[in-house]
């Protein structure tokens, strides 16, 4: 099994702004994918279409699987017509003023390896501008 990707950024802002923005369909549009919906409860599935920029454009399919208020966010995540599944979870720790999220994507290595679009790189770099960059300039405009 391949070691689970994980990053963590820390967020000028406090814990239930960081959950808001994690779950909170009006918020989530605004930095994440484009969602045609969303729902924090078990169970709920969503899916939004996300690829290279100039690439094929991959529907993913995610289902909730673990909520816990201002704590944590879990969620299956697939690719339709595609063998694999993995699972992505947000996890918040207050951090002075601020919040540390922890952002952990497990079962990478169930995705097709001869996909170079499923290369670990990619979900790494995909991970860094989505919680290194767009959340940050979401929780903390200029």
């Amino acid at each position: 099994m391949t070691q689970p990707y994980e990053i963590e950024r820390v967020y000028r802002a406090p814990v239930n702004e960081v959950w808001a923005a994690l779950t909170t369909y009006d918020q989530m549009k605004q930095w994440y994918f484009d969602l045609p919906g969303f729902k924090a409860e078990v169970g709920y599935t969503f899916t939004f279409l996300g690829g290279h920029e100039n690439g094929i454009q991959y529907k993913h399919v995610c289902q909730i699987t673990n909520v816990e208020e201002n704590k944590k966010l879990s969620y299956t995540w697939r690719y339709e017509g595609y063998p694999g599944e993995s699972e992505v979870s947000f996890e918040l720790f207050p951090e002075g003023d601020g919040t540390r999220l922890k952002l952990t994507h497990k079962g990478l290595e169930t995705f097709p390896a001869n996909n170079p679009d499923f290369a670990a790189s990619n979900f790494a770099a995909g991970w860094e501008h989505i919680i290194g960059a767009s959340l940050k300039r979401f929780l903390e405009p200029a």
